[in-house]
Parts: structure tokens; C-alpha cells; sequence
């Protein structure tokens, strides 16, 4: 029955879905993954995906991470969401994702590539902001946010 809904509210433009992308604050490096797949399909971005039923935000984003990486890490807390809408060829919405961002903590694991990401690696926010780096979507903020969050815990003793 939780199929059937899936793929009813993956058709249903009228419905956002959730989702969440994994911020990994590692000194001063995030973890980005180049995407295989639409939406965004070879641009860097968070890893993330779509909730699933009965699964918190934060189980969901250290998932997610996993699954594309191989990285465990710890969330830390919700801290932003964003809204990426990919408009069909008529220009109405085809699909609208909320990406709910959590902080993690780097535990252990270098990132490699899994699931449906082509690459995925450390970057820095001076590489992140560099105009080669072709970008989803608000990367560039939610990294901002990201980092500034991380060190705000780092400076209070609890990173």
C-alpha cells in the first residue's frame, strides 16, 4: 500500500514532497555528490532523498548519507529548509521537492560515490563558491549556513 502512495504523490505535482539533504561539516569542508539522476542529474549537490514513511529527518539525512557515500555521521539539528521546483517544458511544476537541511557530524569514512551519486568529495567553501562548480540549487547558501551552524557548536563545546 506505502508503494502505491509513493508513486501516486511522485506523479501529483500538486503535492511537494520532503526531503532532506545532509550537511557534513568537516573543519571547514562539506560533502558534496555529483547526481547520476534528474532532478539535477550531474550537478553537485548535499547528499539526500526523499523521507521515508515513519522516519524522522534525522535518521533520514544520516541514510541518505550513507547510501551515496559511505560516510556515518551524527545529525545535529534541522536548520533550514529550501524549495526546489523543476518546471516542465510547458512551464508548469513537474516536480516540487522540500529539501529539509540537517546538520551532521563527520564520524567516520572518506566519501565515495554509491547509490545514485556519479562522484562525491570534499569541498571547501572557496572551491564550493568557484563559478567552475556547476551547483544545484542554494548550495552555496545552505553550505554557508552549514559551516557558520558548525562553528557556532564547535565554539559552545558541543562539536
Amino acid at each position: 500500500m506505502e508503494h502505491l502512495w509513493e508513486q501516486a504523490s511522485e506523479r501529483d505535482p500538486r503535492r511537494p514532497i520532503p526531503a532532506v539533504i545532509a550537511v557534513v561539516v568537516h573543519g571547514e569542508e562539506v560533502i558534496l555528490v555529483r547526481r547520476v539522476n534528474p532532478p539535477d542529474a550531474g550537478l553537485w549537490g548535499f547528499p539526500g532523498g526523499k523521507i521515508e514513511l515513519g522516519e524522522r529527518l534525522d535518521q533520514a539525512a544520516v541514510r541518505e548519507l550513507y547510501e551515496e557515500t559511505g560516510v556515518v555521521a551524527r545529525a545535529v539539528e534541522v536548520f533550514t529548509a529550501v524549495d526546489a521546483v523543476e518546471l516542465a517544458s510547458n512551464a508548469s511544476v513537474a516536480h516540487h521537492y522540500v529539501l529539509v537541511a540537517v546538520l551532521c557530524q563527520w564520524i567516520s569514512g572518506d566519501p565515495i560515490a554509491a547509490d545514485d551519486a556519479l562522484e562525491a568529495r570534499w569541498f571547501d567553501l572557496n572551491s564550493l563558491l568557484a563559478a567552475e562548480t556547476v551547483k544545484s540549487f542554494a548550495v552555496d547558501t545552505v553550505a554557508a549556513k552549514g559551516l557558520l551552524l558548525a562553528q557556532s557548536y564547535a565554539v559552545a563545546g558541543q562539536g
